[in-house]
């Protein structure tokens, strides 16, 4: 294994699945369970990475098909990689931008080789192999790299989502020995929809080619659990993950791509997950609304234009520190940017502290209370 990646795993809860560990790399170790600020540009939205770190968010994300796009792969290694280029000195991970290029069907071109595509902004033409992904990817030198996969949508017909657990393996192969940098780690990601034996089919593919990769000199730094929270009712991913996670490496990290509704948060980790992304947080800012102990607040509603309550009485983050509902209203309203910083470090805050209290009450084995706790709380009705 990587001497540079390892995971320990230090604490099972005894009510549920969930595990409390830690993540070394070589920008800090990443505590587990955690959730990861998306910040797709190079860029958490409207946040400066100093804003970030007083939230202690742990690790970022970028994407590698945004950025490779603009300001280009190469610029961004001549900077000396993403953390010096974006002034952040912790964990950062690149998905592939597979999920980008798939979202776009209608202007791809996909075989086993690769996936041919447009440019979202100047409609040039690309293509990607397996290869040229990592080759990006190193470039950019975030500390977690993503494999290219291919992302089928719900609904799907299980013929058509099985070729791309197929070509998906198969791609991690290729991934995986195309890889160079050994101050990087590649995780593999898992797909099948819905189907539990497409699910099983691609975990034991992903196995197959971590145990027989170059005598084990490389191996999967963890996996990614990608295809969920794509239009599939809540209520079926949990039912789903809950049926193919064990099949995992207990060794390594699991991350549950895209999820941040907080309800699915909590009932992820008692399942076993690790790591989670999603830009809910900070795109519900930019719209005007935030999490709060009272469930989501909609800061454009009328009720909130004379109140002088903080956003949230029981949240200890800046915005609820200094500032009212009103005036966060009142930007909104007057379309200032500042209305979007303060909301999305409020809505950051919330999340990365859920798992800090998840986190918490997995290490004292009390997590099914604390779920139930949640299940009965006012918060919970609105996520």
């Amino acid at each position: 294994m990587n001497e540079f990646f390892q995971f320990s795993l230090e604490h099972s809860d005894n009510s549920t699945s969930a595990r409390v560990g830690s993540f070394s790399t070589p920008h800090g170790n990443i505590q587990t369970p955690t959730f990861m600020p998306v910040g797709t540009h190079a860029t958490v939205k409207a946040l400066t990475s100093e804003q970030l770190e007083s939230l202690e968010a742990q690790v970022v994300l970028a994407n590698t098909y945004h950025l490779y796009l603009r300001p280009g792969a190469e610029l961004i290694q001549r900077a000396g990689g993403l953390h010096r280029f974006m002034n952040w000195k912790h964990p950062i991970l690149t998905d592939s931008g597979g999920f980008q290029i798939f979202s776009l069907a209608d202007t791809l071109k996909l075989d086993d080789g690769g996936v041919s595509f447009r440019s979202i902004i100047d409609g040039s033409q690309h293509r990607w192999s397996p290869e040229d992904n990592m080759r990006v990817q190193n470039q950019l030198g975030a500390d977690i790299i993503m494999q290219l996969d291919q992302c089928p949508p719900y609904p799907a017909e299980h013929a058509f989502v099985q070729t791309a657990v197929q070509r998906s393996a198969d791609w991690a192969r290729r991934c995986l020995a195309a890889h160079q940098n050994p101050k990087q780690t590649l995780f593999a990601i898992v797909q099948g929809g819905l189907f539990t034996d497409l699910r099983k089919e691609s975990i034991k593919r992903l196995l197959d080619v971590d145990e027989t990769s170059l005598l084990r000199a490389k191996r999967f730094g963890g996996f990614g659990i990608g295809g969920y929270s794509v239009g599939e009712p809540h209520d079926l991913m949990y039912e789903s993950l809950a049926t193919i996670i064990t099949a995992l490496p207990a060794n390594r990290p699991r991350y549950l791509m895209g999820v941040g509704n907080p309800t699915s948060l909590i009932k992820a980790v008692a399942l076993g997950v690790d790591l989670f992304d999603c830009v809910l947080p900070t795109r519900t800012a930019r719209m005007g609304s935030a999490f709060s102990s009272e469930g989501r607040l909609n800061l454009r509603n009328a009720r909130f234009a004379e109140d002088l309550d903080p956003l949230d009485a029981h949240c200890n983050c800046p915005t609820c520190q200094s500032y009212s509902r009103a005036y966060l209203r009142h930007l909104i309203m007057s379309k200032e940017i500042l209305a979007s910083t303060l909301l999305s470090i409020h809505n950051l805050h919330y999340l990365i502290d859920l798992m800090r209290q998840v986190r918490q009450a997995a290490a004292e084995d009390r997590l099914a209370a604390f779920i139930q706790e949640w299940d009965n709380s006012e918060a919970a009705q609105d996520f």
